[in-house]
């Protein structure tokens, strides 16, 4: 393979591309005491922005409750600009599934972890995520129903 055929993968921006904060119940949530349900959903999508560049964005949404009650609800969309060249047209989608999200979710998870502390709440940790293996659970979906998926993964 000549060095013109080489594949080219490179981070050329991390940013935090849309991040919200909700405390519904607030300030009366501050004096309950017990321990919030919390429910963790991630989307991932990628997007060709120029020839060889393209755009992932990873959001993630947190909702903690206490029974009906919302605790706080935080979304954070993570998105990184990628130069990705010379990636054959059948692996292009797990490169921007798989290899792109690995790279944005420690970003993620720090704006997420530091907004719920700031907002006065213990910081949630989010567990490490197994994107592989998601994007093929993705894809067995998607084959048994015949359509495309619609890139929501849900973790509990």
């Amino acid at each position: 393979m000549s060095e013109a055929e080489q594949p080219v993968f490179s981070i050329e921006k991390i940013y935090v591309k849309d991040m919200s904060l909700e405390i519904p119940n607030a300030p009366q949530i501050f004096l309950v005491r017990e321990q919030p349900a919390v429910e963790v959903q991630l989307h991932s999508q990628g997007a060709k922005v120029d020839e060889g560049v393209y755009e992932v964005t990873l959001t993630i949404t947190v909702t903690a409750k206490v029974g009906e009650k919302t605790m706080f609800l935080t979304e954070t969309a993570q998105a990184g600009i990628f130069q990705i060249r010379n990636v054959p047209e059948q692996e292009m989608d797990a490169v921007l599934s798989i290899g792109c999200p690995n790279i944005l979710f420690p970003y993620a998870r720090e704006v997420i972890s530091s907004t719920i502390a700031r907002a006065g709440f213990p910081p949630v940790v989010l567990a490490p995520v197994n994107f592989e293996a998601l994007y093929f659970q993705r894809l067995q979906e998607q084959q048994k129903q015949g359509k495309p998926g619609d890139g929501i993964i849900q973790l509990q």
